[in-house]
This record gives C-alpha cells, structure tokens and sequence, in this order.
C-alpha cells in the first residue's frame, strides 16, 4: 500500500456507496468482471474516441472499478500513464491482478472522487465508463475532478441514456418490472444524470466549458443464449435485493418469462439487446 492510499483511502463523501461497493455487489462485480467487461464491450471504442488519449498523455479513470478500460486507456497513453480510482476494495484488487499481468504504466487507488486530493492539473483527460453517477454532490466531484486536469484538459465519460418504455431492455425484462420496487444500495443515483439538460448544468456549474451529451446506441450482450443471460441477470444485486422477500413461485415464473423474452435477441455473438449511452465531453477553461 502506497503511503497516498494510507492517507485517504477512507476519506469519502458518499459512505452508503462505499459500503455498498465494498459488500456483496462489488465482491459480485468482482468475481464476475468478465461478464461484466463483455456488457460494456460496446462502450470501450465509442469512449476510446471521445476521449482521444495520445501516448504521453496522464489519464484519470473515475470510479474504475475492475479496470478493464483503465487497461485500454493504459495501452493508448503507453509513454504516459494512468490512473484508476474507486471505493471498491475488491474490484480494485480484481483490476490490480489483471494489470500486473503486462501493464506497467497503471496504477489504482481506493479513493472517493469528490473529495480525493489529486494533484493540481496533473492530468491530461479523465475518463469514466458508467463510473460518475453516484456522486453525493456532483458538482462538488466534478469541480474537484476539474481540478485534477490541466488547463485544456478534457473528460470523456459515458453514463446511461434516458430509459426507453419500447427499448430492447425495456420488452425483455417486462415481466419483472413489477417486483422491482427500488434501487439497490449501489445503484443510488445511477439514472441521475440522464437529463441532457442537467448534464450540461452541473458540469457547467463545476467550471467545464464545451459541454457535450451526444446519444450512443450500443450493444449489450447478456449472455451465451437466453438460459445463460437470465441466470446472470437474476444474479445481480438490484435484482436479488428486489426478489428476496418474492414468493420462489412467482420467481420461477418470471425467470422463465424473462428465459423466453430473451430468445427473440439471440444472436450470433449471444443475447444481445440495444442500449442507449450519452457520451459526455467537456474541457477546463484555460488551454491553448
């Protein structure tokens, strides 16, 4: 443990997620990160190009978890180096593993976003695939990140888009929509920032300039076929959470009217349903 993470690593401002994060969901994040990777596959070249990371560059990736695109980004930025930041102490052991394998220029520290003293204008860009949106203040976080950047420095960070009544998501899951009451402790706050118009608010309030919220339609992959995604998907935390007090019988039949929904999205590659991204950009004032 480096001396900056016996520092701070339980400095936070948002301790439901750190606990969250450091229970059963994240230890499930963590034991299961490929098929969390394969999930998110479609937004790694999307927020790749956003963010545009030359070789030299530093790069921030906020709430990293497993590190799947910190790797990415590692191998942009290969004169350069990066650094991933999460309260997850098991994704984070997770991420370091998969890194020590052939990465040298990443480094990943538990830590808090929104109040982590990162160095003055240290880095080049940040970015965050789904990582942002569970910010106690995020205008709070997102002016500290701000700060972390040097002048002219950029983000690029991808998040959920606006939920869609006739989306693929939306069809193939119907028939549990109806259990599910609420989010899960670790999803507090993750549909926060789908109003485009917020969007362009709060980071205009924590000092950005050039703000951007562009749609992305992306695939997500559930599973190897219809039997595998719905094992996965009743495995999650907000869906286990949501369950746990459901009759077994009533269960079974949604897990089996879900199985058939999902048969209708089998595609070569697996089940595969179309979701909707916003892939954020805005830059510090200052620049050339």
């Amino acid at each position: 443990m480096s001396q900056r993470e016996g520092l701070h690593m339980h400095v936070t401002a948002n301790p439901q997620h750190a606990e969250a994060w450091n229970g059963p969901e994240g230890m499930h994040w963590a034991q299961n990160a490929d098929r969390y990777d394969a999930m998110a596959e479609g937004i790694n070249d999307p927020l790749l190009a956003a963010a545009a990371i030359g070789e030299r560059d530093r790069v921030l990736d906020v709430g990293c978890g497993t590190g799947h695109i910190t790797r990415l980004a590692a191998r942009s930025a290969f004169r350069g180096h990066v650094l991933g930041i999460d309260l997850s102490a098991p994704m984070l052991e997770r991420a370091r593993a998969a890194a020590d394998e052939d990465i040298a220029n990443v480094d990943f520290e538990p830590g808090d976003a929104q109040v982590y003293p990162f160095p003055p204008g240290g880095c080049d860009v940040a970015i965050s695939r789904g990582g942002f949106m569970f910010f106690a203040d995020p205008i709070v976080a997102f002016t500290n990140i701000r700060g972390a950047l040097r002048p002219g420095g950029r983000i690029a960070f991808a998040g959920p888009g606006p939920t869609d009544p006739d989306g693929d998501s939306a069809r193939a899951f119907a028939p549990l929509t109806p259990l599910l009451r609420g989010p899960s402790p670790a999803q507090h706050g993750m549909f926060s920032l789908t109003d485009p118009a917020r969007i362009r608010q709060v980071f205009t309030e924590a000092g950005f300039a050039q703000v951007t919220a562009e749609p992305v339609e992306v695939p997500v992959v559930w599973g190897r076929d219809a039997a595998d995604a719905v094992a996965f998907y009743f495995s999650l935390g907000p869906v286990r959470a949501n369950l746990a007090d459901v009759d077994p019988a009533t269960t079974h039949r949604v897990r089996d009217e879900v199985r058939s929904a999902l048969q209708a999205y089998q595609t070569p590659v697996g089940v595969t349903l179309r979701g909707a991204i916003w892939m954020i950009t805005a830059v510090r004032p200052g620049g050339r």
